[in-house]
């Protein structure tokens, strides 16, 4: 007799004997007859067992016990159309128990009320469900075409080092002490950056790499202590290589995950134009609501909120919700209003336009002028509702973004099973960091700016634009990369413009500088979150549904209790002591 899946039984296979290797899904016992689900990775197939002695074992089976069974494939009586396999049924020859299992913590169903943390604690059973073994399915096809698509486009997998050298220029790294060389420190990396190039001047030209990375940052839903992203970079290319050979990757993974064609070219959007017009560098294409800057409509304004955001750095922004003003009681733009304070925005001033009249709210403030200009500029309907933020450019319009998501999310306006993708391009080179006192690598400090702003590395660092790219999938950063600084002179403008010493650059990149003056040719490349993405086409918001184990928002392991002490000799060993 053959081994077989459930899940390919069919009525061709009617009067055949197979082996199967299963776990108890649930039982029915009706007296002289016990109907069993039995479950492997495939699915389900239904077992039948009837009177004498494997009908005494099938009876007593408990729940997630896993058996060997051979039995007959049989045609079904009452045949059930929500089973793959729900036209046949496996009649009992005989029946081997391989292991017995305790009583269960939770119920291995697809809905289940299990807490998260019960689940992650025995996360073997967890896995079990449908869910969770369904995403990492998705995960593997993913890594699976991945791989088939770039070996057919030239690029050579290799895996670079695990411990690395501490270039903290970025989030927290995680520290390894070395017991071999007192007091110093490897570190894990927090991407391949600095190899993948060094690839590049190793004459690679085309490198990949599945790769684990890690950074020690403050955790939320969709971001793990330990995470995996495809890894790629690519010689004597620009932007518009990168980002063409990357879509067709994508365009790959969506046919043979979800069956899904997307649509090819991406749309492209400057960083610049889609902070305007979203306020955020990851929009959300699935709705519309796109911020309106209304500053000039309001230059003369009685209003005090909108006379303090007049200055050059300020700006006044709205946001139309289309016809639902009714669906906004005065408890639920207070609501809004505490939500969009958490952005830093000092309230939330709204209106509403019913009738041809502007009622509520800031209503009373308004000049026949500026609503006349409202009219005008927003194309105002009945029942459309909008919502202003007024203060400094970053301030305001990173809240509105906030409050645009969660209008759509609230009033129905996303489609869960649309994809909207595209490009974000031409992001700074710096941010100021008020902690640091100074302007930090947007990116990265190996990110190329764009030709025409490499002077601007050290004399006008708030407007210097660099060449890179992220790819944007439903309002989730899917990936991002850059064109690198292959010129060793540019290199030193950078580092200089990140205000780092000889000393510092020395001790961080100094082997990567070296490297830089032994003709390095022109690359590129790119990075896409495994996690993430499985994340985006598993239909989950949760990055911990897509990772066979997963770490809490406190980077625990709730099934191995890690972090966890270590003994004084080992401390000893590496020459370290805890201090409480």
């Amino acid at each position: 007799m053959n081994k077989i899946k459930n899940n390919s039984l069919r009525l061709n296979d009617v009067g055949r004997e197979f082996i199967f290797y299963v776990w108890v899904q649930k039982k029915r016992d009706l007296g002289g007859v016990c109907f069993i689900d039995l479950r492997d990775r495939s699915g389900i197939i239904q077992l039948v067992a009837r009177e004498g002695e494997v009908y005494d074992t099938a009876s007593s089976l408990k729940s997630e016990s896993v058996l060997k069974v051979n039995g007959t494939v049989m045609e079904r009586e009452s045949k059930n159309p929500h089973m793959e396999t729900g036209d046949v049924e496996v009649e009992l020859s005989s029946i081997e128990v391989l292991n017995s299992s305790l009583d269960l913590p939770f119920e291995i169903v697809d809905d289940t009320t299990a807490l998260e943390d019960t689940r992650l604690k025995y996360r073997y059973l967890d896995i079990r469900r449908n869910p969770i073994k369904n995403n990492l399915i998705t995960r593997h096809k993913i890594m699976m075409a991945t791989r088939k698509y770039l070996d057919e486009e030239g690029f050579i997998e290799v895996e670079t080092p695990v411990l690395c050298k501490s270039t903290p220029e970025g989030a927290r790294d995680y520290l390894v002490p070395s017991r071999v060389n007192k007091g110093k420190f490897y570190a894990l990396p927090q991407s391949p950056q600095i190899f993948k190039q060094l690839l590049m001047v190793g004459g690679m030209e085309r490198y990949f790499q599945i790769a684990k990375c890690f950074r020690d940052e403050d955790l939320r839903s969709d971001r793990q202590p330990e995470f995996t992203q495809i890894d790629l970079e690519m010689s004597f290319v620009d932007e518009d290589d990168v980002m063409t050979l990357t879509e067709g990757l994508i365009k790959k993974i969506f046919k043979e995950t979800k069956g899904i064609d997307i649509e090819l070219p991406l749309k492209r959007m400057k960083y610049d134009d889609a902070m305007r017009l979203y306020g955020s560098d990851k929009p959300d294409l699935r709705f519309g609501m796109e911020l309106c800057d209304v500053k000039e409509i309001f230059k003369d304004s009685s209003f005090q909120v909108f006379q303090n955001a007049l200055g050059e750095d300020s700006s006044i922004v709205c946001i139309k919700v289309d016809g639902k003003s009714e669906e906004f009681s005065r408890k639920k733009i207070d609501a809004l209003t505490e939500y969009v304070k958490t952005y830093k925005v000092k309230g939330l001033p709204y209106v509403k336009y019913e009738n041809g009249e502007f009622t509520s709210g800031i209503s009373k403030f308004l000049s026949d002028d500026e609503k006349k200009a409202l009219i005008e500029e927003l194309e105002l309907q009945d029942k459309d509702m909008l919502f202003f933020g007024a203060d400094k450019k970053n301030i305001v319009y990173t809240a509105l973004g906030a409050l645009r998501l969660k209008l759509g999310n609230e009033l129905g306006l996303i489609a869960k099973d649309d994809y909207k993708l595209l490009w974000i391009t031409e992001f700074p080179s710096f941010e100021w960091s008020e902690e640091e006192g100074r302007y930090l690598a947007c990116h990265h400090p190996f990110t190329a700016p764009l030709d025409s702003d490499v002077d601007k590395l050290l004399t006008d660092k708030a407007h210097c634009y660099s060449k890179a790219y992220d790819i944007v999938i439903n309002g989730y950063e899917a990936g991002g990369g850059s064109i690198r600084i292959h010129d060793e002179g540019v290199q030193e403008k950078m580092f200089k413009a990140l205000e780092l010493s000889s000393q510092d650059i020395e001790e961080k990149f100094g082997f990567f500088v070296d490297a830089l003056k032994y003709g390095t040719p022109p690359h590129g490349g790119l990075a896409l979150g495994l996690d993430r993405l499985t994340m985006i086409l598993a239909g989950t918001d949760n990055i911990r549904d897509v990772i066979a184990f997963p770490k809490t928002t406190s980077a625990s392991c709730l099934m191995s209790d890690c972090p966890s002490d270590v003994s004084e000799k080992q401390l000893e060993d590496l020459s370290i002591k805890t201090v409480k």
